[in-house]
Parts: C-alpha cells; sequence; structure tokens
C-alpha cells in the first residue's frame, strides 16, 4: 500500500464542531508551536478556546472550513472579513500531511473568490515557513499579549489572482 496520505475533504464549520476544533486547536498550540514557544505561551495561546461555546460563537463568526480525513476532523481555518486569514490548526498526528495545505488552498480560493486582492494572516512562529512557502511576504513583527504572556507573530501578506470575470472597473 502506498504511504500517501489521503485528500482530505472540506466541508463547512457547523456548530456542533465547537468542541471538538476547540480541543484540535489546543493540542495543536500545544504540541505544534512547542519548539517557537515555551509552556506558558503555549498554555496562554491554547487558553483561547478554553470556553468551547465562545470559540464556536468566533468561528460562527468567520467563514471558518473543516478538513475531514477518513471521516475525522483533522485540522480548521478560517478567513475574517475576506481579507484576513484568522486561523489555521490542524492535529498534530495530520500535521505535514497536505491537511493544512488543502485548507489554505480553499481559504485562499474564497478569498480571491470574494474579490480580495491581498490576503493577510498573523502567522505564528510555528507557521511563518508554511505561509513563506505559500507565496506570503513578511511585512511586520509583532507582539500581542495573551492571559499576561507575550508572544511574537508576524504579518504576511500574500497577493492573490483575482477572477478573471466579473471585474468591475
Amino acid at each position: 500500500m502506498a504511504a500517501t496520505s489521503p485528500t482530505p475533504g472540506l466541508r463547512p464549520y457547523m456548530p456542533a464542531d465547537a468542541a471538538t476544533l476547540a480541543a484540535l486547536f489546543r493540542e495543536s498550540v500545544d504540541e505544534l508551536a512547542e519548539e517557537d514557544y515555551d509552556d506558558a505561551q503555549r498554555e496562554a495561546w491554547a487558553s483561547e478556546a478554553d470556553d468551547a461555546e465562545a470559540f464556536g460563537v468566533r468561528l460562527a463568526g468567520e467563514l471558518t472550513i473543516v478538513a475531514l480525513v477518513n471521516g475525522e476532523i483533522a485540522g480548521f481555518a478560517s478567513l475574517r472579513d475576506n481579507a484576513i486569514f484568522d486561523m489555521l490548526y490542524v492535529r498534530p498526528d495530520m500535521a505535514r500531511q497536505g491537511v493544512g495545505s488543502a485548507l489554505a488552498d480553499a481559504i485562499e480560493k474564497l478569498a480571491g473568490a470574494r474579490g480580495t486582492a491581498t490576503l493577510s494572516v498573523d502567522a505564528s512562529d510555528a507557521a511563518r515557513d508554511f505561509f513563506t512557502a505559500r507565496g506570503y511576504v513578511a511585512k511586520t513583527r509583532n507582539t500581542t499579549t495573551i492571559a499576561g504572556q507575550w508572544l511574537g507573530n508576524t504579518t504576511m501578506t500574500k497577493e492573490l489572482a483575482t477572477p478573471a470575470a466579473g471585474s468591475a472597473h
């Protein structure tokens, strides 16, 4: 048998996903950002999903898509205000198997189809290389405070291909 991972299926976020995605978010931050942020920083960041209901409200307020592999949730991504790539999180056991790329492709296509010319992301240090490889360019280095901890990230942008038909000039 081939060792390649199946192509993830994508679907819209549903309110019933909130608790699962909150747990996935916490697990992803804790394991995949371990080399870039210390324990206290990761705990503060992961605490953003402690209230699964509030986390679900945040996801519902954005264009959020969920990736499925073999019928199980493997990751999710969200687009805020049609111009900000807000979240991209993958289950640690599914990392580097195409889930993040499939989600990023979908977010970029959706943003472009909605007329966004430039997509921005505040990429964590753990995700910066992923976004650089996708053509995002670093613009500014930031620090943000979450639950009393300072975390660094980088605002990056990518010029999207705009749809050929229907341009309004």
